[in-house]
């Protein structure tokens, strides 16, 4: 069992799953750090200074009861809240990930479609007889036509 579990995990496969794993795990921290530190701030300052991430509904008031300035203070109070505003940050962070993926899938499927096009052209046809023959051929062997 120790052997089959070895070459499973030094497969390709495997292998490649780990790595694209603990890429997208830091990809994702850097996005919520572009999330939250570069485009939410000044999308707060054009609505009006507000912190996206203190947008919240209380559900239950805590010890003291509210109003909370912040979220951190209901947090710290005990209350129950709903934090859209949070919600919100990783909503914008999910569609900026996945926009970053479908950029990258798109990017690896023009790749691939321009190698498996450059892999299928390897025959052409005879102008004079129809017939098939290779691309690099300068004369049609089966009517003798010089095709250059």
């Amino acid at each position: 069992m120790l052997k089959e579990f070895k070459e499973f995990a030094l497969r390709g496969n495997a292998i490649d799953m780990a790595i694209g794993i603990i890429v997208g795990g830091a990809f994702g921290t850097i996005v919520k750090s572009l999330v939250d530190d570069v485009l939410m701030p000044p999308l707060g300052v054009l609505i009006g200074g507000i912190d996206f991430s203190n947008f919240f509904l209380i559900l239950k008031n805590g010890n003291p009861p509210g109003p909370y300035l912040s979220l951190n203070d209901a947090k710290a109070a005990g209350a129950t809240t709903l934090n859209y505003g949070l919600f919100l940050n990783h909503l914008v962070s999910f569609l900026i990930v996945s926009f970053a993926v479908f950029l990258l899938v798109k990017m690896l499927n023009t790749i691939h479609k321009k190698e498996k096009t450059a892999a299928a052209i390897v025959t052409k046809e005879c102008p004079f007889c129809a017939s098939t023959i290779p691309i690099k051929a300068s004369r049609c062997p089966h009517c003798t036509s010089d095709l250059t």
